[in-house]
C-alpha cells in the first residue's frame, strides 16, 4: 500500500517590540534570569494587562503580507494549563476570534510551485523558560521571556513532504524579516516550529491520526524530524500497529523522535474569553494605513530583479531569499552597474565564504562597496579574473580595499602587447616540438603555452591578449 503524508505547521514568531505584550518590561535577549519581570507578567494578584498597540500592528502586517483577512473584531482568551514556567496558570492567547485568518503563501519545492493555506494568525504571550540541572534532580525557571509577544501562524494541512515543509518555513521567515517584525533567530527561540504529521493511504481524503513534533530548532532538524516520523508511522502500520495521538520530541543526537506525552486537545485547555481585556476592534482605516506601509516583499522583489536587472529566475530567487542579501546586491549594483557579474560573485565567492565561516551577510568581511570596486578593476582589465579571486580572499582576511591589496602585492595585470609578444616569441623558440604539434593540428597544445606565459608573469598576463598573440605567432 502506498501512503502520503499530511503535514501542518504551527510557527511561533517573537515580535521585535521593545516591550512585552501586556506590560512595559523589556524584551531584549540575554539578560540575567528574572530581571525583566514585573507584577503584571508574573501574574501577581490585582494586576491588569494593557495591550501593546505595536504588537497588534505587527500581527496585522503579517496577516496582510500572507493574504489573510484581518478581523474587524477579535478578542483574547485564557488558555489554561499548569506548568512551572507559566506563573499565572494560564496563557493569554486568542482562540475563537483570531486577528487574521484564511490566507496563503506560495512556495517552490522539488521544482514546482505550490500554494500553502494559512488557517489563522493570532497573538499570544510567551511562557518562561525551564533550565534543567544536568547534575542534580531539580530545575530552575527564568521568567524573562514570560509575556514576550508572539504571533502563532497555523498552516492548513497542505504540506506533503519534508522539502515542502522546509520551503514553507524559509518563506515565512523571509517575509517576517522583510517586514522587520521578527529577527527569525531559531537558536534564540524567536522563530519556533511544531509539526503535526500524519499519513494516509494515497488517494484517500480522510486524515490519519497525527503526532505533534517538538524541539525543532533549525530548518535541517525540522526536515529530518518530519522525514523520520513519516517513515516511523509507515513502519507501525505495516507491522499491524496503530498510530497513537501524542507529542513527540526530536532527538538530533540520535536522529529519531521519542514519545513525550499524550497530545492535548483544545477542550483540555478550557479556553474562555479573558475578562481583563476588551474585544479588539479594528477599522478599515487602520488596515489601509498598514497596507500603505507594507514594504516590497520577497515575491515582488524577485519579479523586479528579473525585470529590472535581467537576472535568471534562479539568481533572483537566491538574492531575494533574505532582505539583507538583496540589499547587499543592490548596493553593489549601484556602484558597478553590471548585475550579472555582481550576482555571480555574490552567489559564488561571497556566499561560499560566509557559509564556510558560518556568518550572515550582515557579518560579511567584504563590504558591498569593496566588491563593486573589485569587479570594476576586472572590467577595466587592471586585474584578471584569476587574480581577482586572490584579491577577494585577501579582502576577506584583512578588510582592505582591492586597490590597496593590488598595490601592496604588485598584482596589476600585464597588458603591454610588445612585452607579451617578446615572451611568446621566446617561448615558441624554446619549445619547437610543441609548436610543431600545434601547427600539425593539435590545438590543445595552446593551453601548454598559455600556462607557461601565465607562470612566467605570476598570473598577471591578460589571458585574452596572450591567447591572441600565441595564435598569431604559432600560425
Amino acid at each position: 500500500m502506498q501512503f502520503e503524508a499530511v503535514i501542518g505547521l504551527e510557527v511561533h514568531a517573537q515580535l521585535k517590540t521593545r516591550t512585552k505584550i501586556f506590560c512595559s518590561c523589556p524584551t531584549s535577549f540575554g539578560a540575567p534570569p528574572n530581571t525583566h519581570t514585573c507584577p503584571v507578567c508574573l501574574g501577581m494578584p490585582g494586576v491588569l494587562p494593557v495591550l501593546n498597540k505595536k504588537v497588534v500592528e505587527y500581527a496585522m502586517l503579517m496577516g496582510i503580507a500572507t493574504n489573510c483577512s484581518i478581523s474587524g473584531n477579535s478578542r483574547f482568551a485564557r488558555k489554561n494549563y499548569f506548568y512551572p514556567d507559566l506563573p499565572k496558570g494560564y496563557q493569554i492567547s486568542q482562540y475563537e476570534l483570531p486577528i487574521a485568518q484564511n490566507g496563503y503563501i506560495d512556495i517552490e519545492a522539488n521544482g514546482a510551485l505550490k500554494r500553502i493555506g494559512i488557517t489563522r494568525i493570532h497573538m499570544e504571550e510567551d511562557a518562561g523558560k525551564l533550565i534543567h540541572d544536568p547534575n542534580r534532580p531539580y530545575s530552575m525557571v527564568d521568567f524573562n521571556r514570560t509575556g514576550v509577544p508572539l504571533i502563532e501562524i497555523v498552516s492548513e494541512p497542505d504540506i506533503r513532504t519534508f522539502e515542502e515543509a522546509g520551503a514553507y518555513l524559509r518563506k515565512l521567515r523571509s517575509i517576517l524579516r522583510y517586514l522587520d517584525i521578527c529577527d527569525g533567530n531559531m537558536e534564540e527561540g524567536s522563530f519556533r516550529c511544531d509539526a503535526n504529521v500524519s499519513i494516509r493511504p494515497s488517494g484517500e481524503s480522510a486524515l490519519g491520526t497525527r503526532t505533534e513534533l517538538k524541539n525543532l530548532n533549525s530548518f535541517k532538524n525540522v526536515e529530518k524530524a518530519i522525514q523520520y516520523e513519516i517513515e516511523r508511522q509507515k513502519d507501525v502500520l505495516f507491522d499491524g500497529g496503530k498510530i497513537v495521538q501524542e507529542t513527540r520530541l526530536w532527538d538530533p543526537a540520535k536522529n529519531c523522535t521519542t514519545s513525550m506525552r499524550g497530545k492535548e486537545e483544545a477542550h483540555d485547555y478550557r479556553y474562555f474569553p479573558d475578562p481583563d481585556l476588551l474585544p479588539l476592534v479594528i477599522d478599515d482605516a487602520w488596515i489601509n494605513e498598514l497596507k500603505e506601509k507594507l514594504p516590497e516583499l520577497p515575491d515582488e522583489k524577485k519579479k523586479r530583479f528579473i525585470s529590472e536587472y535581467g537576472l535568471p529566475e534562479y539568481d533572483a530567487g537566491v538574492l531575494t531569499s533574505a532582505v539583507e542579501l538583496a540589499g547587499y546586491f543592490e548596493a553593489c549594483v549601484k556602484e558597478f552597474n553590471n548585475p550579472k557579474p555582481v550576482s555571480n560573485w555574490v552567489m559564488g565567492a561571497l556566499l561560499g565564504l560566509l557559509n564556510a565561516e558560518g556568518k550572515s551577510i550582515e557579518e560579511s568581511p567584504v563590504s558591498s562597496s569593496n566588491l563593486a570596486k573589485l569587479l570594476l578593476l576586472i572590467d577595466q582589465n587592471v586585474i584578471s579574473g584569476k587574480i581577482a579571486k586572490t584579491v577577494f580572499e585577501e579582502m576577506a582576511k584583512t578588510g582592505k580595499s582591492p586597490e590597496e591589496i593590488i598595490r601592496e602585492k604588485d598584482l596589476v595585470q600585464v597588458t603591454d602587447i610588445s612585452a607579451l609578444e617578446e615572451m611568446v616569441v621566446k617561448l615558441i623558440a624554446d619549445c619547437p616540438k610543441e609548436a610543431a604539434d600545434y601547427r600539425a593540428g593539435k590545438t590543445k597544445v595552446l593551453g601548454f603555452f598559455v600556462g607557461r606565459i601565465m607562470k612566467e608573469t605570476k598570473g598577471k598576463a591578460n589571458p585574452e591578449i596572450v591567447n591572441r598573440i600565441l595564435k598569431e605567432k604559432l600560425s
